[in-house]
């Protein structure tokens, strides 16, 4: 049984790769991953703030926007207990790649054009197989036309690729207005692949504190069908490997990705929650399921039930949003029509 796919031209023994998070940090995390069946992993984040921003000043900057992201959150430890500089992350690749038989990506997180895309060149010649650069921001000003957001994305994303000669994948949100439009536009820009999706960490209130305070959901298998619709109806129509990021938790979930379109289905979440040999339960889960519904390799059902080869495509769209309204069972004994 052929569990093998390609992504950003690597070739992977299994779909499943580790996204970017704090646990990439240790080297024997890594390692651990691989024996556990992982085909590749994305480590933790080196952020713009972390290249741009005085280390005097990044204390306060950190603090501003710690919230805002997951790793984040626990990736910048107190300034006492951690060197800030990227030169550690470049050792960081270093190592791993020494002491790790499988691809290892670098991840860039950052939204501006600037010297921090010099680090894409380090990184590169540190040993990461490619990079994964997370265009995460979140705008809050009333008067940035959307547009102008689009525009600069792809121009970060032709910055960085044009210092590389590894592939590069883009690791976007989904709030987009028109999500297959910007999803062509950073094909067009070079990116090798696009991850769907980062997801946005808000805040939550205290109303007893009357303060703002971080909180951290992990994700669930609910969130997966955001990304199984957009890579479904992006699969055939970018040149982009697609990869899905975001609620991947459970064998099906994984079959579920490649059946849309996705090249590799990535966790996190999944492996905080249970451990990092849940990745051994989730593939013998993958195989169990292709050897029982006879499926030789994982490339047969890459794209099946993407929106161009689906029976019904409309499923896709307006009409699938009047078919799910209409069937939820209401009854009159239903509660919500009890006094």
């Amino acid at each position: 049984m052929d569990l093998s796919t390609d992504y950003l031209g690597l070739h992977l023994v299994n779909p499943i790769v580790i996204s970017a998070s704090p646990l990439q940090r240790d080297l024997d995390n890594i390692r651990r991953m691989e024996d556990a069946g992982a085909a590749a992993v994305v480590l933790h984040s080196l952020f713009e703030e972390q290249i741009d921003i005085e280390s005097k000043d990044l204390s306060l900057a950190l603090d501003e926007g710690s919230e805002t992201n997951a790793e984040g959150l626990s990736y910048h430890p107190d300034l006492r207990d951690y060197n800030l500089g990227p030169e550690p992350y470049l050792e960081h690749i270093a190592r791993v790649k020494k002491a790790t038989g499988i691809p290892i990506v670098a991840s860039l997180n950052g939204v501006s054009l600037g010297g921090w895309t010099r680090y894409a060149r380090l990184m590169q010649e540190a040993g990461a197989d490619a990079l994964e650069l997370n265009l995460y921001f979140l705008p809050t000003d009333i008067t940035l036309q959307p547009a102008t957001l689009e525009n600069q994305y792809c121009e970060v994303v032709q910055s960085v690729k044009s210092s590389l000669t590894i592939p590069l994948a883009v690791k976007i949100s989904p709030f987009f207005t028109c999500m297959p439009n910007i999803l062509q536009r950073l094909d067009n820009a070079g990116a090798d692949a696009l991850v769907l999706f980062n997801r946005f960490y808000q805040p939550d209130f205290d109303i007893e504190a009357l303060e703002i305070s971080p909180r951290l959901n992990l994700s669930t298998s609910a969130e997966l069908p955001l990304r199984l619709n957009w890579v479904a109806i992006a699969y055939g129509h970018v040149n982009a490997d697609l990869a899905i990021t975001g609620g991947v938790h459970t064998p099906e979930d994984v079959l579920k990705s490649m059946m849309a379109g996705a090249k590799v289905a990535m966790m996190t979440s999944a492996i905080l929650e249970k451990g990092i040999p849940h990745v051994t339960e989730v593939l013998t889960g993958v195989r169990a399921w292709m050897e029982e519904h006879e499926y030789d390799s994982i490339r047969l059902m890459q794209g099946s039930l993407s929106r161009g080869k689906a029976p019904h495509p409309a499923n896709f769209e307006r009409a699938n949003y009047m078919r799910v309204l209409s069937s939820f069972p209401l009854g009159y004994d239903a509660p919500i029509f009890q006094g």
